[in-house]
């Protein structure tokens, strides 16, 4: 869990105030959004006015006495809204909002402009300003009114964003007692902020575990950002998390906001969190111990409301022994730690499952109502799925493919004794390590991440391995 300070919204004042809810202060029967507001304006009637108002209905709301201090702010953290006045000492409401669109594109702005400044207003809105308010307010109904619909804007846009982007399924088969009391404990950790930490091989479906954790959580609708750790370079991946000013580093044209950034208030999942090198560990730490950190190249202190799930395929008790996992950075992960069975383990799971799979793998192919014959049921019930989950559907979409009309047999399958979970007869263990390595390339047609993830190991270990064994 990320630990820190609660404080009521409504006066918090600083850049790291208010960024969890706390339940003190909070109105009978409201409950805290993770939405935040921020509030600029040098009028501090006005500015404490709009304050109480939107901190009434939920809001996270922080307040700025000027131009430079809201800036500031918006360089420091996320925000859902700004409502900014236009005429302000230091920087004006216009400046703020080019700065807001600059720093926070997503974020809404609503302008507060007085009589005779209506062009001021309308060129905000050319600008991107979701609408203006005029001084005086009339009353808390039309601020109410008004920022409820800029909020649900930026919901609207960031739902179907993130329908685009995921594709995802989140339905969790669970015919199996292993794995309905998987699924049961998934559903209680997520009603709470706990890190959780799951385990188990690769393909036995944590990426799916983790988009159903942050779907039955307090943060769903919020954002969901995932990251493979395995996938990257150490300096690659630590912009990819943390994000980078221009000019940090050859190539660096502009500044880039990271996954821990875009997952502000979500949920970031971060995949075979095993790979992470020892300098991206200790970082890593620090975020989940202070909930702050810098861009790469960067010197101002960012701070979000990030919910941590992680995911391994890897023993880390053997990896912390070996001294390649940080122990202290084992604990802040694990403090809700949940194992996925293998597939080999669930047998009762595997022909729903597969049923499950192919309903989304006939709608993509545009081959709707497949269906699996009695063959290729006996096929899928008697196969050992060494590469789990993943295996599972991989088979599916080729036998899809592969089948002429909308029946599945055994034929189409292609499960080879190659990918039985047969140990390859060998001399010696380099001799089973590259027989190993050569099947998966040879199953995945030398596809080496999925080779990697049948193997259940990083890819980084496949390269190394790959050129040990002058397999590349």
């Amino acid at each position: 869990m990320l630990h820190g300070a609660l404080a009521s919204p409504r006066t918090a004042r600083g850049p790291g105030a208010g960024l969890i809810p706390g339940a003190a202060g909070t109105p009978p029967g409201r409950r805290w959004s993770l939405e935040r507001v921020l509030v600029a304006d040098d009028e501090p009637g006005i500015r404490s006015f709009i304050s109480e108002v939107l901190s009434d209905e939920g809001y996270q709301v922080i307040e700025a006495a000027d131009g430079t201090r809201a800036a500031a702010l918006l360089s420091a953290q996320a925000f859902h809204l700004l409502i900014t006045d236009l005429k302000m000492p230091g920087l004006d409401g216009l400046s703020l909002l080019r700065k807001a669109r600059e720093e926070q594109p997503e974020c809404e702005v609503i302008v507060l402009t007085a009589h005779g400044t209506v062009e001021s207003a309308v060129e905000a809105m050319k600008l991107g300003a979701f609408d203006y308010l005029q001084k005086p307010l009339s009353g808390p109904d039309e601020l109410r009114l008004v920022a409820a619909r800029a909020l649900e804007r930026r919901r609207l846009l960031e739902a179907r964003d993130r329908h685009a982007a995921e594709q995802h399924a989140t339905t969790m088969v669970a015919v199996e007692p292993a794995m309905r009391s998987v699924v049961a404990q998934l559903e209680k950790v997520a009603a709470t902020s706990a890190t959780v930490l799951l385990t188990g091989e690769s393909g036995t479906g944590k990426e799916v575990a983790a988009r159903r954790l942050h779907e039955v959580s307090p943060r769903n609708g919020r954002p969901f950002v995932a990251v493979n750790c395995a996938a990257l370079s150490a300096q690659l991946l630590e912009s990819e998390l943390f994000g980078h000013e221009r000019g940090a580093y050859t190539g660096a044209e502009t500044r880039k906001r990271g996954r821990f950034e875009l997952a502000d208030t979500g949920t970031l999942f971060l995949d075979e969190v095993s790979e992470l090198k020892p300098e991206l560990q200790a970082k890593l730490l620090r975020v989940l111990q202070d909930r702050q950190f810098e861009r790469v190249g960067g010197t101002r202190t960012i701070q979000v409301d990030v919910r941590i799930v992680a995911a391994t395929n890897r023993d880390l008790a053997g990896e912390m022994a070996a001294g390649r996992f940080r122990e202290d950075l084992f604990h802040r992960l694990a403090v809700f730690p949940l194992h996925l069975p293998p597939l080999r383990g669930r047998p009762g799971d595997i022909l729903p499952l597969a049923e499950h799979l192919l309903e989304g793998i006939g709608a993509g192919l545009g081959k709707p109502g497949l269906v699996l014959d009695d063959s290729a049921r006996r096929a899928l019930a008697a196969h050992r799925w060494p590469g789990n989950v993943r295996e599972l559907a991989n088979a599916l979409e080729r036998a899809a493919i592969l089948a002429d009309g909308r029946t599945i047999n055994a034929d189409h399958l292609l499960l080879h004794p190659a990918s039985s979970g047969t140990p390859p007869a060998a001399t010696t263990l380099k001799d089973a390590e590259r027989e190993a390595i050569r099947r998966a390339l040879e199953e995945t047609r030398g596809h080496r991440k999925h080779a990697a993830e049948l193997l259940g190991i990083g890819l980084r270990t496949l390269y190394d391995k790959l050129k040990e064994y002058e397999l590349g």
